[in-house]
């Protein structure tokens, strides 16, 4: 699989990513044994990147995954941390549940955050930048859907990498549009800034045009590799084929890789809110006093279940 390098931070990464949000709690909840074994396929069929996140609570099945496996593996994690202590937690965690001596890459997980985010969340990127001194981090970054933070991110120079949103149809960018990501994009590779991409499907919404969906995201200039979450044999196979330049088998079923989950709010919710405004994609809403989701916008990141007070998200 071919590798490119990522930014000016001497990392090089395979062109797909393994995205571990999926198998994971928050979404497929796949054991940690049954996680792993797939992981481990995809690490000994090329892959070289895995893309996690302390909320995904992925910790368990990477380290059981690695294992026993002596290639080398490039880990990014990130964190919601706002400051010092609580960013110092979140690495000492990581490094303790994943068994590394270090992290790859390291972001302020900042999906709803606007530009402001640097200055709002200070004391969570200072301790980055300092463990990242130490030589604990290699590499320290933001994961963002919005606009004016990858301009920000862009402007700042201790930012080393950048992990956007972007898909063909636009799903889950704010703060901008479409062309204004793609624009940022390139200018992020012009000032060294490593950049790979999430949601290249659009949350399962761009499954019917698979190939067509992934090749916009990898001919983006500028991207180094895409994250792709992936939950069995099937979609790990049929990913790589598309990341290899493989032709497809006639015989693909693209319904049944289609996300088996969506988004339920049970009738006990008490509209309080927080799914609102935890909700980086506009998809969720309150209607007479209760949750409601769009499902045309919702690209099942999860970021609602875990804060909702009542317990009444459900992603089944």
């Amino acid at each position: 699989m071919k590798k490119h390098s990522l930014g000016r931070t001497g990392i090089k990464v395979t062109e797909l990513c393994f995205g571990a949000l999926p198998i994971g709690p928050l979404q497929a909840n796949i054991s940690v044994e049954e996680g792993a074994r797939l992981i481990r396929m995809a690490l000994e069929k090329g892959i070289n990147f895995i893309d996690t996140a302390e909320g995904y609570k992925t910790y368990p099945h990477i380290k059981r995954a690695l294992e026993g496996y002596s290639e080398e593996v490039i880990i990014a994690t990130k964190s919601p941390a706002t400051t010092y202590s609580e960013m110092e937690k979140s690495i000492q965690d990581a490094l303790l549940s994943l068994q590394r001596p270090l992290i790859d890459i390291f972001h302020l997980h900042a999906a709803r955050s606007t530009s402001s985010v640097f200055e709002e969340r200070a004391g969570a990127w200072q301790c980055l930048k300092d463990y990242k001194a130490k030589g604990v981090i290699r590499a320290i970054g933001i994961s963002t859907h919005n606009v004016g933070a990858v301009k920000r991110a862009i402007e700042i120079e201790e930012v080393d990498v950048i992990f956007p949103i972007i898909n063909l149809l636009g799903m889950g960018i704010t703060g901008g549009d479409l062309q204004d990501m793609i624009k940022l994009i390139g200018e992020a590779e012009k000032v060294g800034k490593g950049v790979y991409a999430m949601k290249a499907l659009a949350g399962g919404h761009l499954i019917n045009r698979l190939k067509e969906a992934f090749n916009f995201v990898r001919n983006i200039p500028g991207i180094s590799s895409v994250a792709v979450g992936m939950t069995n044999l099937q979609e790990l196979e049929v990913n790589i084929a598309i990341f290899n330049d493989e032709k497809l088998s006639p015989d693909i079923n693209f319904d049944q890789l289609k996300p088996k989950k969506s988004l339920f709010i049970a009738g006990f919710c008490k509209g309080c809110g927080t799914c609102v405004d935890a909700c980086p994609n506009h998809a969720l809403s309150l209607k007479n006093g209760k949750a409601v989701v769009d499902h045309n916008l919702c690209i099942l990141c999860g970021y609602c279940n875990p804060v909702c007070p009542e317990f009444a998200i459900r992603l089944i």
